[in-house]
């Protein structure tokens, strides 16, 4: 169902820079104490808009780059976006920022999560340490807020578990023993998220 910006409130909708619904009602849950009867809206809702080319060389880069284009796209006031990955300790944070395009191809899971596998081969289980990182961003007119937040834990031998995307069926989460992000509810893992723990550092700031 499509929104039309023409009949939203500018000083009152918050325009989430994703198609995805579960992002915007996990953003919406975690901010929208701090700024009540502000709407959240996916930027897919109100039209097909191109990707803006993230370049950006930090998360907070790219996520900066998101949430300012959906505001000049939309004409709306504020926008909010994340940009998140996996930093891996024994890859020097490797595939961070490229996490979603690693292995060369854009959002192809089972590619990067093999060329993980890969790298990592060799690397003994004390020196298997990683996080998945967040970066969230606020803009309202020429104000930018941002939260970060991590997830730590390490990276397991197999893939496991068949919820989640990305890394998450290779990461085993510290809060987590002995089950990888794959292997968890919804709302287990939206718990002990990256995402969540940058929203929070977001809100506490509002």
């Amino acid at each position: 169902m499509s929104i039309t910006i023409s009949e939203l409130d500018p000083d009152r909708t918050v325009v989430v820079a994703t198609g995805n619904a579960h992002k915007v009602i996990e953003i919406e849950a975690i901010l929208s104490p701090a700024m009540p009867g502000v709407r959240f809206v996916a930027l897919g809702e109100l039209g097909d808009f191109p990707d803006p080319v993230e370049d950006g060389e930090t998360f907070f880069d790219n996520a900066l780059i998101k949430a300012r284009a959906a505001q000049a796209e939309t004409g709306l006031l504020m926008a909010v976006a994340d940009d998140s990955g996996l930093c891996v300790d024994a890859l020097d944070g490797a595939p961070g920022i490229f996490s979603a395009r690693w292995a060369g191809e854009h959002g192809n899971d089972a590619a990067n999560n093999e060329k993980l596998m890969e790298q990592m081969a060799d690397v003994p289980d004390e020196r298997r340490t990683a996080r998945f990182h967040s970066s969230v961003v606020l803009v309202r007119g020429d104000e930018v807020l941002r939260g970060d937040g991590d997830c730590e834990g390490m990276v397991g031998w197999q893939p496991r578990g068949d919820g989640g995307f990305g890394y998450d069926p290779l990461f085993l989460p510290n809060e987590t023993p002995g089950r990888t992000m794959a292997e968890l509810s919804l709302d287990e893992k939206n718990l002990i998220s990256h995402r969540f723990h940058a929203l929070e550092d977001l809100a506490a700031k509002l």
